[in-house]
């Protein structure tokens, strides 16, 4: 697949790379292989659409920190339940073991570059200016749990549509700017004898204006319609001050990959028809693009088919059917190089590319499917004399495995050459985490010399090697946590860039089966 560089002569300073959709996991997986194959030609830094406040946290896990767990970095250092996602957890780790053993100027690190909100409600600023006063040695929390009172005034969601209902006007809520700015103040006085830990003081007070800010607007008197577009322009306004905060951060390092969804990256204007209405507000792109023109570059995300999303092919007259001709596999395409063609039908699940979207665009990311577990079931089923067999409580399997989805050659089924597992087995099967939503696992017979020549030791020496592996790791080969011993590997969710090596290893398996069918019939 062409690379992002590929398409660039010079790279651009901040890379956006967008998705369409919330909830595909392929463009999460491809994007954590673009940002690691990024860190070797000189990035140094990833922003992803979630909380800048709560990404500090993941930050400190990947920089090495020994007090902040995995666990940790998941539940508390992304927003908008990002965290959840398997490929997120891929991506933490990748980014804390290429830090181990490289010094500081050679380490990769985690932004979020969105506000501490929702566009449709937004918390108090209490903890983020608490966590300011604390930075700054000031007492100051009576007077701030005084002024923000109970949480409730602030998380009614109702204020979003109703202005006489919203905080964001009162007498407390502008007391509070006053005080989040005269500690922003402060912090700069004191950054001359205060430079550890000044930076994330920074995070939190800019969070805390935010948040303010965002009230604020929610309290204007506006007409529906453009309530909704003046909170989304704010959102996507907080969303570019923070990008511009992290490149100024970043600038001495290196560049930036931004990760989010298309609309947010966008160059052009953001519109949505409401009550028959069209209303725009200027996008973090837009904003980004105005102010730092060629350092600013993107690449918009565009699918096909989505079996987890129950999003269906296009059809061909689309620019994602259009897309869909080229290859089967992902890719990267020259905007400039996508035909004319008609847009796609617009659904809650998929923001569809149109003519304003790629002509503002510099490259397009076409993924023609997702991958899950019964696409994948598919694909093996579709090789010659196989047989599937799905355990259920009507065919005696054991209830831990139902649902489970057996391969096999020729009807004694007397060992399948792969599986499709997703669920853990307490006490013996649980290191690939297959109790995560949506994770599933391929498991393959290998043999002994494909299991070598991929990982080097036979597989009578597994146990000297396990620790070397992590099996909850998507897009990767790796020994069976279970049965390596005798020869079988396996792989946790494969994107949809790894199918041509799916079908390698799935046909060596095959292979095998055949044979062993072969000679089993010979003998009978």
């Amino acid at each position: 697949m062409t690379t992002l560089l590929d398409l660039f002569a010079v790279p651009p300073t901040l890379l956006a790379l967008g998705e369409p959709t919330h909830g595909e996991s392929a463009f999460l997986q491809i994007r954590n292989e673009t940002f690691m194959s990024l860190a070797e030609h000189g990035y140094r830094s990833i922003a992803l659409e979630s909380d800048r406040a709560a990404g500090l946290i993941a930050d400190e896990f990947v920089q090495g920190s020994a007090t902040v767990t995995l666990d940790r970095a998941l539940a508390d250092g992304f927003s908008h339940g990002f965290g959840a996602a398997p490929a997120n957890r891929d991506l933490l780790l990748r980014m804390r073991e290429w830090n181990a053993g490289r010094p500081a100027s050679e380490h990769l690190t985690f932004h979020g570059f969105d506000a501490p909100l929702e566009t449709e409600g937004a918390p108090s600023p209490r903890r983020h200016l608490t966590q300011v006063c604390d930075f700054l040695g000031l007492d100051r929390s009576a007077e701030i749990d005084d002024l923000v009172g109970d949480e409730g005034r602030w998380s009614d969601t109702a204020a979003i549509w109703e202005p006489g209902r919203s905080i964001g006007r009162s007498a407390d809520a502008q007391h509070l700017r006053v005080i989040a700015d005269d500690l922003l103040t402060e912090l700069y006085l004191q950054a001359p004898r205060r430079t550890e830990g000044w930076q994330a003081a920074f995070v939190h007070v800019t969070s805390a204006l935010a948040v303010l800010r965002y009230h604020a607007a929610a309290a204007a008197p506006l007409p529906r319609e453009e309530r909704f577009a003046r909170l989304a322009g704010v959102r996507d306004a907080l969303m570019a001050e923070n990008l511009l905060a992290i490149r100024a951060a970043e600038a001495d390092r290196g560049p930036t990959l931004v990760f989010a969804h298309n609309a947010h990256l966008q160059r052009h204007l953001s519109t949505m028809t409401m009550a028959g209405r069209d209303v725009s507000w200027a996008g973090a792109g837009a904003i980004i693009a105005s102010l730092l023109g060629d350092r600013y570059a993107v690449i918009v995300g565009s699918l096909g088919a989505s079996p987890a999303l129950g999003i269906e092919a296009p059809a061909p007259t689309t620019y994602e059917g259009r897309l869909q001709q080229g290859s089967n596999l992902p890719r990267y395409v020259h905007a400039s190089e996508a035909e004319p063609a008609e847009r796609r039908t617009h659904d809650y699940r998929y923001f569809p590319l149109d003519e304003a979207t790629i002509d503002n665009a510099d490259a397009v990311l076409h993924i023609p499917t997702g991958v899950d577990a019964a696409m994948l079931a598919d694909r093996i089923r579709a090789l010659p004399g196989v047989e599937q067999l799905v355990a259920s409580k009507e065919n005696g399997s054991p209830e831990g495995s139902w649902g489970d989805r057996f391969f096999y050659v020729g009807p004694d089924r007397r060992q399948p050459f792969a599986t499709i597992v997703e669920q853990n087995v307490p006490g013996f099967d649980e290191a690939s985490e297959l109790d995560r939503p949506g994770v599933f696992r391929l498991n393959l017979d290998l043999g002994r010399a494909e299991f070598e020549a991929l990982f080097g030791f036979p597989p009578g020496d597994f146990e000297d090697h396990r620790h070397e592996f992590d099996f909850a790791r998507l897009d990767i080969v790796v020994p069976h946590p279970g049965y390596a011993l005798y020869g079988f590997g396996s792989v946790v969710m494969p994107g949809p860039q790894m199918l041509p090596e799916i079908d390698r290893v799935l046909a060596i398996a095959h292979a095998r089966a055949v044979d062993r069918h072969e000679r089993a019939a010979r003998r009978s």
